[in-house]
């Protein structure tokens, strides 16, 4: 089960319905802005690969 924390909720709650439900699926523990921006940037690293998987 995912978490996040009260101190980074706002910027949580800031993000797209969608981008929130992806981050939540990761069953992921947001303590800190650093922790969100990891989870972040995973999602974007992995829509690259799959991109290019679909261009190759």
């Amino acid at each position: 089960m995912s978490y996040v924390a009260p101190e980074i909720k706002e910027k949580f709650e800031s993000l797209s319905a969608d981008l929130k439900n992806a981050i939540l699926e990761r069953n992921v523990q947001l303590y800190t802005i650093h922790d969100l921006i990891r989870v972040l940037e995973d999602i974007v690293r992995e829509a690259d690969e799959e991109e290019e998987e679909d261009n190759q």
